[in-house]
């Protein structure tokens, strides 16, 4: 098979991640361009992971006839125009967590990514991370008889970028950041029947002043056939990432840390280097992990990717679990703003973004 051309649009951690995902699968992809607007970011980004080609606009890069998958790192705002864009250019779309910030964008992206002849593939890292993969083929042979209950946490102490603070982008706040993960993980895990319902209780516990965003979420989804998935994330965790799943069946059961049984409890009174991600520090006690890349799933994901570019593999998370994902989040927001579970389907038109469900519940009221 021949190598995939990959074109990354962004230069900071999660474009960091792909293109050092990319390079340990050098047989399937290779990452030929980046494009950010950020003045010398991307000729640094370049220069750092040895791409031959930079660009400043991302719409230069669609030009570059080379390029066949293009991965969208940018901020949640400009999800839906850069893959519209992408399509229409003729290039499968790789497109980071959330899928959008709206349904309407959602629908948008799946429509012109379909006329276009193109992939539009959703980049869920939980699908492919090695331990919650394990316990995925556990419950399908049957280890832990029917699953009822599967939970799925995501506690870090706030983003690495400006943009994600700000709900006129983001759309929303650790709901919309790392709940989009947690929904999609509950739903894959369980074989992805249909939501009957969400509630969900928000809060801004710390960072009132930076953010209007919610820092703190907790997401309980009734599924189709009764199993329940709980969703917990917060952005108020100092410490480094905590990333972890529970499973319960009438059978058995399993619990699952993603990083932490790869790690070197480590303690340090000059500190050193780099621990894991959105660890703060790395004096006292720390918990420095290896090949951090591998245990969240980032190069098994890029290598399934490239495959079902060349009509290898098909698609495992694609537009329509990202529109999925939208559809719980919208109900989420309205179920925090009006104090109940929220019935699903649930497709309010004309919402600008999520957290407004919750900011102003007559929005969420009136899509009842």
């Amino acid at each position: 098979m021949s190598r995939v051309k990959v074109g990354i649009v962004g230069s900071r951690f999660q474009a960091d991640c792909i293109a050092s995902s990319v390079r340990m699968m050098p047989d399937e992809a290779e990452v030929v361009a980046v494009a950010s607007p950020s003045p010398g970011n991307a000729k640094a980004f370049a220069e750092r992971h040895a791409i031959p080609r930079f660009y400043l606009d991302y719409r230069d890069m669609l030009d570059d006839p080379e390029i066949e998958l293009v991965s969208i790192t940018a901020p949640n705002d400009l999800h839906a125009r850069m893959t519209i864009d992408a399509a229409r250019a003729g290039k499968h779309v790789v497109c980071e967590k959330p899928l959008c910030v709206t349904l309407e964008e959602a629908d948008a992206m799946i429509d012109a990514c379909a006329r276009c002849g193109v992939l539009l593939l959703y980049a869920e890292e939980l699908f492919f991370a090695p331990k919650y993969v394990k316990a995925k083929r556990m419950a399908d042979e049957g280890a832990f008889g029917r699953v009822h209950l599967v939970k799925q946490g995501e506690k870090h102490s706030g983003p690495h970028a400006d943009w994600f603070w700000d709900v006129r982008r983001s759309g929303g706040g650790a709901l919309m950041d790392l709940g989009c993960h947690g929904i999609a993980f509950c739903w894959w895990f369980l074989g992805r029947p249909a939501v009957k319902s969400v509630y969900a209780h928000l809060a801004t516990q710390v960072h009132g002043a930076r953010t209007q965003g919610d820092d703190e979420a907790i997401t309980i989804i009734e599924f189709e056939g009764g199993a329940v998935g709980v969703v917990e994330n917060s952005w108020n965790r100092p410490g480094g990432m905590d990333d972890s799943i529970e499973v319960f069946g009438d059978k058995g059961q399993t619990y699952a840390d993603m990083l932490m049984g790869n790690a070197l409890p480590t303690y340090s009174e000059t500190g050193f280097g780099y621990a894991v991600e959105k660890a703060a520090s790395t004096r006292g006690w720390s918990y420095p992990v290896f090949e951090e890349h591998w245990n969240y799933g980032f190069p098994q994901e890029m290598r399934h990717f490239a495959r079902c570019v060349r009509g290898k593999e098909t698609p495992i998370s694609d537009g329509e679990t990202g529109r999925v994902v939208q559809e719980v989040l919208y109900a989420a927001y309205a179920s925090a703003g009006l104090g109940h579970k929220v019935a699903l389907p649930f497709r309010p038109r004309g919402i600008s973004k999520p957290i407004d469900l919750w900011r102003n519940p007559q929005l969420a009221r009136a899509a009842l």
